[in-house]
């Protein structure tokens, strides 16, 4: 079978500023791209999976307890999405710490072969849950190997690419993730209309054995991919006793890479806990906003059908249903027929309420494709600094604006885009970034470390966000209030970019 040689043994074009990026990329640069930019992209693909499903998870996993009354029960589920979003989170920057680490000591290719088939096991193990408990038990072990794939994946790419492509394929390899985000959407409104066909019941759970596929993509990296010849280098002189690979006690030993460990981690911070305390929530937020309409439409729609049709006994089902959901606690007993018709009733709101999440997703992540990529050429014309402050004050003004104003269908494709494209490009930032400020040896480890550490904050914050809902629990929307009161967190990147370094044309560290 035919194998790609190392990245140096295929000649590229000459170097200088009057080629295009793309055309200084050999064979094997494109393959690592590739195999890199799929590997992300597919953990990204759980990430959102996670995400949409999380309210009908919530849903079927927790259930009313005698005496509890809706609102009670809508908070109880609230909560318990907060916590199982938080318990991810946190063994998302578990698993950067050690397989960033791991990246240093054992390789970028084989770290990225077990955590990919980490987060694919874990991901399809999700779909068996019999409670939150346990969901939130797999969701952290997933995050072992969500957290892990990014570090390793930023390290091989930027490492075995020119120095001047390299701010392009990374931001190119953060972009193509987007790919990943859009794909979870269509398999969610998929399985929403199926829902609402009544073909399918629980889709969350197919949506998680379909994101248990990307083990798949392990086979192909196994037989294929190479270590970087830099890594392989610095691993020789390690073992020559003239280098420590992949130590966090290296990392803050020497003053220069424990102020970026620190510096970046804060930058970090930023994004990280903006996207998933706030942006994420975006989707929930469609919902919740369009539950009341949606829910009257589907009822209106029902009536007029038995009425037309003259259904008696149907429309004594709907005013039986109407009256106990207008006081749950006071009305009686729903028969047996009225039960049944409700059922039906709710998997159409469900599979409704999923195309408009779908819808909501989609858009954030059209828009996040040409943030991503367009922080990587920004950057390269005006530098790394200057480009992070333009994405930080675009992302607290755009996610603020749909925080606050987000409420009908075309708001979806006009708002959403922008905060997506604002959000998400700093992501891209941190791709080309973080590894620009460790040299090879500490590379994955400092940049594990700055992405993923702050998740251990970012974990507090939906449920920060949680009692902030509690808190405006009687406005007409509280998640609205909440989301507009976390966007100030895109605010404390800007504090500490003045004491951080300016990379742009500069070789990677050593």
């Amino acid at each position: 079978m035919h194998t790609f040689e190392p990245s140096n043994s295929e000649p590229t074009a000459p170097q200088d500023s009057s080629t295009p990026w793309y055309k200084e990329l050999s064979r094997y640069h494109w393959f690592v791209l590739v195999v890199a930019a799929l590997g992300w992209l597919f953990d990204c693909l759980d990430q959102q999976l996670f995400i949409l499903a999380r309210p009908a998870a919530m849903k079927d996993l927790v259930q009313a307890t005698e005496g509890m009354s809706l609102k009670d029960l809508e908070l109880a589920r609230s909560n318990a999405g907060n916590y199982a979003t938080s318990i991810f989170i946190a063994g998302w920057a578990t698993g950067g710490l050690i397989f960033g680490m791991l990246g240093d000591r054992i390789g970028r290719a084989k770290t990225m072969l077990i955590t990919i088939l980490m987060y694919s096991l874990f991901t399809g193990l999700s779909a068996l849950s019999k409670s939150w408990i346990d969901f939130s038990a797999y969701r952290f072990l997933t995050g072992l190997g969500v957290g892990g794939e990014f570090a390793v994946g930023v390290a091989l790419v930027a490492e075995v690419m020119p120095n001047r492509a390299r701010p392009y394929t990374l931001s190119l390899l953060q972009a193509l993730s987007a790919f990943g985000n859009i794909s979870a959407a269509f398999i969610n409104l998929g399985l929403g209309i199926a829902e609402e066909e009544g073909l399918v019941s629980s889709p969350w759970r197919y949506m998680f054995m379909i994101g248990a596929l990307p083990a798949l993509l392990a086979l192909f990296i196994r037989r294929r991919l190479k270590e970087p010849e830099q890594w392989v280098k610095v691993k020789a002189e390690q073992k020559a006793g003239d280098a420590q690979m992949g130590s966090y006690a290296e990392l803050f030993r020497n003053p220069r890479w424990r102020k970026h460990a620190i510096l970046g981690l804060l930058l970090g911070c930023s994004g990280v806990i903006g996207l998933w305390s706030v942006g994420f929530f975006a989707p929930d937020l469609i919902r919740s906003v369009q539950k009341k309409a949606v829910t009257a439409g589907v009822f209106d729609e029902q009536f007029a059908t038995a009425t037309a049709a003259k259904d008696d006994q149907k429309l004594g089902f709907l005013d039986e249903i109407k009256t106990a959901q207008a006081d749950p606690k006071t009305a009686k007993p729903m028969s047996e027929g009225a039960t049944e018709l409700k059922a039906k009733l709710d998997r159409t709101v469900n599979g409704r309420l999923s195309r408009w999440q779908s819808y909501t997703s989609i858009a954030i992540n059209v828009g996040a494709f040409f943030g991503m990529f367009g922080f990587g050429a920004l950057s390269q014309r005006i530098g790394r600094k200057p480009t992070f402050v333009i994405a930080l004050l675009s992302a607290f003004v755009s996610t603020v604006s749909v925080f606050w104003f987000l409420e009908h269908f075309w708001q979806i494709w006009v708002m959403v885009p922008v905060m997506g494209f604002c959000q998400l490009s700093l992501f891209a930032g941190y791709a080309i970034y973080f590894p620009e400020l460790f040299p090879t040896r500490l590379r994955t480890t400092g940049t594990s470390f700055c992405y993923n550490v702050g998740r251990f904050v970012a974990a507090l914050g939906p449920i920060v966000k949680g009692m902030l809902e509690a808190a405006f629990v009687n406005t007409p929307e509280p998640l609205r209030y909440a989301g507009v009161t976390m966007c100030l967190v895109f605010l404390i990147g800007l504090c500490v970019l003045p004491f951080l370094p300016e990379t742009k044309g500069q070789p990677l560290p050593e």
